[in-house]
C-alpha cells in the first residue's frame, strides 16, 4: 500500500520533477561542484527508481489486458457455441465456413461445413445481398416445413478469408407459430359479396310466370351449390340481389375457377330465350364489414357498368375483374332514360349555368352528345358553353359547320375560362366519357359538386365516384343515343336545329360504322327521330370523307399488317404521318372488314408516345386486351395511349396483352 502510494507520486509528473531537479542541480554545479556531487548520486538513483517503477507498472498492465482479452474471448466463443439461437457464419459465395450448435439441430444433426447455404436452403442466395455490405438484411425462409426469419450482416474480418475481406453472419429466428396465426388470420377474414341477376326485368318478360319461379328457384339452387361448401352465408334480400359472406381463403379458389357460376347460371334453359347473367361486387381487405359492404356495392356498380355478367374484386384502391365476356344486351323499356331525363332538367332548373365537357381529342360522339346537352340548357334559358382547348382532324369538319352558322357565338371556351367562369352552382355536365383523367380540362372537377356523366363505355376502376347524377349504358351504341332519347323527354315538343340534329346523328352513324356495331332496336328509333328533326343524310356523309392522300395512307397500313394468331392483324402507321390517330382507327376499322380477320390493332405516333386503335368483330374483346395496357372502350372498339415508349416497345407490350388475354380466356375453358 505504501509503494503504490509512492509511485502514485511519480506516475503523472515525475519526468517534470526530474527534469526540474537536474537544472537545479547544473545550477549548484555552477556555483560549487563539490556541493553538487551529493544531488547527483540522489538525482541517478531517482532516475533508476523511475524507470524501474515505469517498466513495472507497463508489464503488469499488459498482462491484465491479455488475461482481460482471453477471458472475453473465451466467453465469445462459448456464447456462441452455446448460443440457444441458430447461428451461421457464411463466405461470400454462399460456402459454410462456421455454424453452432442450434443450427446443426436444424439439419438434424447434418454435417454442413463446406456446404453452400443456397444449396439446401431456397430463396437465400448470398450474391443477391452483395450490394448491401456493412448493411443488415432479413429473409424469410422455410426449412424442414419451418419458417425462419433470417437476420444477417456482413462483416469485414482483419485476415482476409476472401479477396474482400467480408464473411456474413446469419442468425434464423423460428417465427413459424407467428407465420401460421397470421395465415389463419388471412384465412379468416370476413369477405363480402353482392350477387345482381343483371338482365332480371328482360328475364322475367321474355317468359310465363309459372317458368320464372323455376328459373329463380334453379338460380337459387345453383348459388346455394356454389357457395355450401365455403360454410358462408347467402341471403337473397332483394328480388335480384344475393348478399353472401365467407371466410377470405376460398376467394382464391373462385379466383381460380375465374368465379364459374357466372357460366353455370348461363346453362339455365327453362323456355328462356334470354340466358341468365350476373353481376357480381366483392368487398375484401383487413376493413370493417361495413366498409368492405360498401366496397362490394362501388364494385357492383362497376361490373354493371361494364355490361354485366362479370365479378369485380375491391380491395381499397386495387380492382380485380373477372368474366364479362358477354354481350352486352340492349335493355327494352325506356323508363331510366325518362327518370334521368327528368332528374337532369331539375338539375338545370336549379344550375346558374352549365358547362359541358367531354374528353380530350374530341370525337364526333363527343361533341354531338355535348351539342345535345347544350340545346336543353338553351331552351331552359339557361347560358351554356362546351369546353374545347382545340379541334382536330375528327371533328374539324363539323367545328367549321358550327362556326359558320353564325347561331353558336362563343360556344366553345378553353379551360382556363371554364376555370374563371365556374362556380359552386355551375353545373357540370361530362360526355362520353367517365374517366376525370381523360377530361379536356380535369381541374374543373375540383371547382363544383354538381356534376353529372352521360357516357356508353364500359365502367373504368378510376370512374368518377363524386357525380350527383350518372347515366351510363354500355349497351347503348353512342353518348349521342343517350342525349337523343333524353332530348325526347325532357321536353313534350323539342325542336333541335339541323346542325344539332346532324351531329348526334352523325355520332351514332360513327359509332356503330355505319349501323353495323352495337345497333339495337332503340339505336334505330333515335335515329328515326333525329331525321324526322330534319337530319340531312347527305350532310352527315361529308364529314366523313377522307381526302385522296388519307385514303392510300390507310390503304398502305391495311397491307402491311401482321396476322398474328391466324385472325388478328396488327400494323403501324408510319411516323410523322398527318392526323395518325385518326388515319390508324380507319385502318384498324377497313381491316376487320377482311375474309378471315376478326381483330385488328394499329398503332400511331402521337407526342412522347404511342396511340393503339382496337377493333373487334366481338370474337376478341378489345376492351378487356387493351385494359391491361391501361385504355379501355368496348368489346369491339378500344383504345390505349402509351406514354413514353418506342413503337417497339408498345407492340411488344399489345402482344404480351393479347397472350394473356388468350391463355386467361384457355383457363377459364380448360
Amino acid at each position: 500500500m505504501k509503494r503504490k502510494k509512492i509511485s502514485r507520486i511519480f506516475l503523472p509528473k515525475a519526468s517534470f520533477y526530474l527534469l526540474v531537479i537536474f537544472i537545479l542541480l547544473i545550477l549548484v554545479a555552477a556555483l560549487k561542484l563539490v556541493a553538487a556531487l551529493p544531488g547527483f548520486i540522489l538525482f541517478l538513483c531517482l532516475l533508476y527508481y523511475n524507470f524501474r517503477s515505469n517498466h513495472i507498472r507497463n508489464r503488469e498492465m499488459t498482462k491484465y489486458i491479455e488475461n482481460l482479452n482471453f477471458n472475453i474471448d473465451t466467453a465469445s466463443k462459448d456464447t456462441l457455441l452455446n448460443f440457444p439461437m441458430p447461428l451461421v457464419v457464411i463466405e461470400l459465395d454462399g460456402t459454410i465456413i462456421w455454424y453452432n450448435s442450434s443450427f446443426k439441430k436444424v439439419f438434424d444433426g447434418e454435417e454442413l461445413l463446406e456446404k453452400t447455404i443456397h444449396s439446401f436452403i431456397k430463396g437465400l442466395d448470398p450474391e443477391s445481398l452483395s450490394d448491401e455490405k456493412a448493411m443488415n438484411f432479413t429473409k424469410d425462409i422455410s426449412i424442414n416445413s419451418r419458417n425462419y426469419c433470417v437476420l444477417g450482416n456482413f462483416a469485414k474480418v482483419d485476415n482476409k478469408i476472401n479477396e474482400d475481406g467480408f464473411i456474413i453472419m446469419m442468425y434464423l429466428i423460428d417465427n413459424t407459430e407467428l407465420v401460421e396465426i397470421r395465415k389463419r388470420y388471412d384465412d379468416e377474414k370476413t369477405t363480402v359479396g353482392i350477387i345482381m341477376i343483371d338482365n332480371y326485368d328482360d328475364l322475367m318478360q321474355s317468359i310465363e310466370d309459372t317458368q320464372g319461379a323455376q328459373i329463380l328457384a334453379e338460380i337459387d339452387s345453383k348459388l346455394t351449390r356454389w357457395m355450401g361448401y365455403t360454410n358462408g352465408i347467402i341471403k337473397k334480400f332483394e328480388r335480384d340481389k344475393y348478399l353472401f359472406i365467407f371466410d377470405h381463403k376460398y376467394l382464391k379458389d373462385f379466383e381460380e375457377k375465374k368465379f364459374d357460376i357466372l357460366d353455370s347460371v348461363k346453362e339455365i334453359n327453362m323456355g328462356n330465350t334470354i340466358p341468365v347473367t350476373l353481376s357480381m361486387g366483392v368487398g375484401v381487405g383487413i376493413y370493417s364489414l361495413q366498409e368492405k359492404f360498401r366496397f362490394a356495392n362501388a364494385s357492383l356498380d362497376i361490373a354493371l357498368g361494364r355490361g354485366g355478367d362479370q365479378v369485380v374484386l375491391k380491395n381499397g384502391e386495387d380492382i380485380k375483374f373477372f368474366g364479362g365476356k358477354t354481350r352486352e344486351l340492349e335493355k327494352r323499356t325506356r323508363v331510366k332514360a325518362r327518370v334521368i331525363a327528368y332528374a337532369l332538367r331539375e338539375l338545370i332548373e336549379q344550375a346558374s349555368d352549365l358547362l359541358i365537357m367531354g374528353h380530350y381529342n374530341c370525337d364526333i360522339d363527343c361533341l354531338g352528345s355535348a351539342l345535345g346537352i347544350y340545346r336543353i340548357a338553351k331552351n331552359r334559358n339557361k347560358e351554356a358553353f362546351i369546353v374545347l382547348n382545340s379541334s382536330n382532324p375528327t371533328i374539324d369538319g363539323l367545328v367549321s359547320r358550327i362556326e359558320e352558322s353564325g347561331e353558336y357565338e362563343s360556344l366553345f371556351i378553353a379551360s382556363s375560362e371554364a376555370i374563371d367562369r365556374i362556380t359552386k352552382k355551375t353545373l357540370l355536365v361530362i360526355v362520353d366519357t367517365h374517366r376525370p383523367s381523360f377530361t379536356e380540362a380535369p381541374d374543373l372537377l375540383r371547382y363544383t359538386d354538381q356534376i353529372v356523366v352521360i357516357d356508353h363505355h364500359r365502367r373504368g376502376a378510376d370512374y368518377l365516384q363524386e357525380a350527383v347524377l350518372t347515366y351510363q349504358e354500355t349497351y347503348a351504341s353512342s353518348t349521342c343515343e343517350l342525349v337523343t332519347e333524353i332530348l325526347q323527354y325532357v321536353e313534350d315538343k323539342i325542336k333541335l336545329k339541323p346542325i344539332e340534329a346532324e351531329s348526334l346523328y352523325a355520332g351514332i352513324v360513327i359509332d356503330t360504322k355505319n349501323f353495323t356495331f352495337k345497333t339495337g332496336v332503340r339505336t334505330f328509333e333515335a335515329a328515326a327521330f333525329l331525321r324526322r328533326q330534319g337530319v340531312d343524310t347527305v350532310q352527315v356523309k361529308q364529314l366523313f370523307q377522307n381526302d385522296i392522300d388519307t385514303y392510300i395512307s390507310i390503304s398502305r397500313i391495311v397491307k402491311d399488317a401482321e396476322v398474328i394468331r391466324d385472325n388478328i392483324a396488327i400494323s403501324v402507321c408510319p411516323p410523322n404521318m398527318k392526323n395518325a390517330t385518326l388515319v390508324a382507327a380507319q385502318a384498324a376499322d377497313q381491316l376487320i372488314n377482311l375474309v378471315g380477320l376478326n381483330t385488328a390493332f394499329v398503332l400511331s405516333y402521337i407526342n412522347n408516345g404511342i396511340a393503339i386503335s382496337g377493333r373487334s368483330l366481338g370474337d376478341v374483346n378489345v376492351q378487356v386486351v387493351l385494359e391491361k395496357l391501361g385504355g379501355g372502350g368496348h368489346m369491339t372498339v378500344a383504345g390505349a395511349q402509351l406514354q413514353g415508349v418506342t413503337i417497339e416497345e408498345a407492340r411488344k407490350s399489345l402482344l404480351t396483352a393479347v397472350d394473356e388475354y388468350f391463355d386467361e380466356i384457355n383457363k377459364q375453358n380448360g
